[in-house]
């Protein structure tokens, strides 16, 4: 007979004795579960003890988290919470600089629990530890000179246990002084430090900065961008990290508006409007030393210093939204003066003629005439071509870059196309304007960076107009497309799918520059689009017949238990799922995988993210699948009914899902990408016997089918197919017979 579902059977260590073998009855209060192994080692006061995990983690048990306690689970009877945060409140205190030192490193460590934290934090801890910042650090590195190395650490250490203790959200970043600010700052301003320090002072920064917009304000005062550059000039990759996250929180949290800047301020502070702070960082050159020094350097790229980068990408065109939602006001002179310019350049218009009444109704003919050739749709005043929004004055800003920067290959589409006749001439402002509004749809322009993606494209950091460079490339590959297909004004729209698909293959191979964008873009001719839509069709039109779908309803159910099995073979390798919480630059990792006999979920936290595959036992909760009861995802997800910024972010919710098991516990996911949520949440279902439903498997399992099904077609007759694969032909004793076409 099973035990009970509220017994859970553990071991508990005691230093100095031997471990105890007990069963716990959930049903009981902690309390007098610890009063009870208290008891059997003769310990009295049980309440100043604690159960605690004996793994990495240290954490305590508490009311709430005991329901995570499961068979097997090893606990060690320690201190209570209360108790060890008095202790160490007072050892950080003490006079002895080694026992300071070894108090500072057990806080560092504890402080990640936060049943400790909380203890501590009510202790006041939180100020006695900006109060060691502010006032001792001098005096921390004057031992660090006179005496023992170890000194260093003290500072280190004093530092981590804040960031630890700050991350659980207990205690408002709005309560620090400018004293500790200017203190933290000094740290990251200094041109030699060490790196420990420096890490979590960036830390400290970039949350200041992201949680509270008064210290957003003393922050941007005492940070420039001079002093943050030769963090990105080094070659420790954790540090440029570090330092790219303060940039985009600077960046995230600019104002939008102008503010009165005082006479004594630096002109390179980054407390500035949006434009402004551009501005600063393109006079810095911040874009070539991230390219130089980050993307290009030798070594690979890891997953939080592409996210970084890819946070930079989307704010640098997020500045581009104002332009976007812009309308042109017809009757601003400025403004009508661009479209005078684009006119001039394409049409190099000699001299104005004279101002009387018949030489102005020549003009207005031949400006109509011009615009006409332009491509715009109003002829009589194209002003009222840019009202709408998006993609507003954006449109007009590209087509004047373009112009001015491009000019012989402006004026050569111009002109091309004023020639043609007019059914097939391809209209350069109404392209414009379209592709403005598709290019700013692409890169997703105006929209809040994701907490989770890293998609960033290097050839946006290889240009300080890399925007309007992109355009350029577009509008000129518009110009080929239309000419290809020798479209009319009624294939406008599909012209611009044809450009859009060209544009999307030719991003997805993530080039490294925008002249290796454009070269991708020349082997995706419309001919060859052509070619890959014929064959996507074609594939799709064979399996039409009555034949092939009945063939295909008879394999089908193979090719899902093919898939169902490769979903649970991925859930029994297992994944690394990152814990995200307010901010997100601390990396906190946890591991989930499947048994390999398919009965129980292996979890657990990680230090950091694994290089392999993570052994069972090193994940010391369990899950059994039968006790599952459902699997829900996006909206339906318990910490995505929290509230919180994660539940505003719409791509965090499309990664969430959550395991729900016995009354009220729930195991919350939130998935690295798109593909391995699909893998989990198809896996998942398969275990509950459900269907699986993702996109992944729809796709899969129409590859599947369409192979499965021309190996069957195949003519094969007569043909002996080999039970091993042919051996590989030696090497040829020369290569003169190659031909280099390049």
């Amino acid at each position: 007979m099973p035990p009970p579902a509220d017994i859970v059977k553990v071991a508990i260590e005691w230093p100095g004795a031997y471990p105890k073998l007990m069963e716990i009855d959930q049903k009981k209060p902690l309390s007098a579960i610890i009063k009870e192994v208290c008891d059997g080692w003769s310990l009295a006061n049980h309440e100043y003890y604690a159960l605690q995990h004996a793994d990495s983690s240290n954490f305590y048990i508490t009311e709430k988290n005991r329901n995570e306690i499961k068979n097997g689970t090893i606990l060690r009877l320690t201190t209570s919470p209360a108790q060890n945060a008095q202790q160490l409140h007072e050892r950080i205190q003490s006079s002895s600089m080694d026992a300071k030192l070894e108090a500072l490193k057990d806080l560092a460590s504890l402080s990640r629990d936060v049943t400790f934290a909380q203890e501590f934090i009510n202790l006041d801890g939180i100020s006695l530890l900006t109060q060691m910042v502010e006032s001792g650090t001098d005096r921390y590195q004057k031992l660090q000179k006179i005496m023992k190395p170890c000194f260093g650490d003290m500072l280190s250490f004093t530092l981590t246990a804040f960031v630890e203790l700050m991350d659980h959200g207990i205690v408002s970043w709005d309560t620090f002084s400018v004293a500790f600010i200017k203190k933290i700052a000094s740290f990251v301003n200094k041109s030699a430090i060490d790196t420990s320090i420096l890490q979590r002072s960036l830390a400290i920064l970039e949350s200041m900065v992201l949680n509270s917009h008064d210290l957003y304000q003393k922050v941007a005062q005492e940070i420039t961008i001079g002093q943050l550059i030769p963090h990105l000039q080094g070659t420790d990759q954790e540090i440029q990290t570090y330092t790219i996250a303060v940039i985009n929180a600077l960046f995230l949290k600019a104002p939008d508006e102008r503010r009165q800047v005082g006479v004594e301020s630096n002109v390179d502070i980054l407390d500035c409007p949006l434009t402004e702070m551009a501005n600063i960082l393109a006079q810095k050159q911040l874009r070539s030393i991230i390219l130089t020094h980050v993307i290009r350097a030798q070594r690979a790229i890891n997953n939080e210093m592409a996210h970084q980068l890819y946070v930079l990408q989307v704010l640098t065109f997020n500045l581009l939204e104002d332009r976007m939602m812009t309308k042109m006001d017809p009757q601003d002179q400025a403004q009508r003066d661009i479209i005078f310019e684009l006119r001039r350049i394409a049409f190099d218009a000699e001299s104005e003629p004279n101002t009387s009444s018949g030489s102005m109704e020549k003009r207005k003919s031949m400006y109509t005439r011009d615009y006409k050739k332009l491509g715009f749709i109003n002829h009589v005043n194209p002003a009222m071509d840019f009202t709408q929004t998006p993609p507003g004055m954006l449109a007009l800003d590209n087509m004047l870059y373009f112009a001015k920067h491009h000019q012989d290959a402006y004026i050569r589409v111009v002109l091309e196309n004023s020639s043609r006749e007019d059914k097939h001439e391809c209209p350069f402002g109404r392209s414009s304007i379209e592709l403005t509004k598709m290019l700013c749809e692409i890169l997703k322009v105006g929209e809040l960076p994701s907490e989770t993606c890293n998609d960033f494209h290097p050839m946006f950091f290889t240009h300080d107009r890399s925007f309007e460079e992109f355009f350029c490339i577009c509008i000129q590959l518009l110009n080929k497309t239309w000419k290809e297909m020798r479209a009319t004004s009624e294939d406008f729209n599909k012209v611009m799918q044809v450009v859009k698909e060209q544009v999307m293959r030719a991003l997805t191979t993530k080039p490294s520059s925008l002249d290796q964008f454009k070269s991708k873009l020349q082997n995706l001719s419309y001919t060859e689009i052509l070619k890959i839509r014929q064959s996507e069709r074609m594939n799709q039109e064979d399996f039409q017949s009555r034949p092939i779908m009945e063939l295909k309803e008879k394999i089908q159910p193979e090719i899902l238990e093919l898939i169902k099995q490769q979903r649970l073979n991925r859930l029994v390798e297992g994944t690394c799922f990152r814990k995200l919480n307010s901010r997100r630059r601390q990396d906190k990792f946890w591991y989930c995988r499947l048994s390999p006999n398919h009965k129980v979920l292996h979890y657990g936290d990680l230090e950091e993210s694994p290089q392999g595959e993570v052994p069972h036992d090193s994940l010391q909760d369990k899950l059994p699948v039968a006790d599952i009861k459902a699997v829900v995802t996006g909206k339906d997800c318990p910490h995505m009914k929290e509230k919180g910024a994660l539940k505003q972010n719409k791509e965090v919710l499309e990664l969430a899902f959550s395991i729900l098991y016995d009354s009220n516990c729930q195991l919350n996911f939130i998935a690295p990408d798109k593909h391995e949520y699909c893998i989990w949440t198809d896996g998942l279902n398969a275990l509950l016997g459900k269907d699986m439903m993702s996109d992944l498997t729809r796709n899969d399992l129409d590859t599947l089918l369409s192979m499965e099904i021309k190996l069957r077609l195949l003519d094969l007759e007569n043909i002996q197919i080999p039970d091993a694969p042919p051996p590989i032909p030696k090497e040829p004793s020369n290569y003169d017979f190659v031909y280099d076409c390049n």
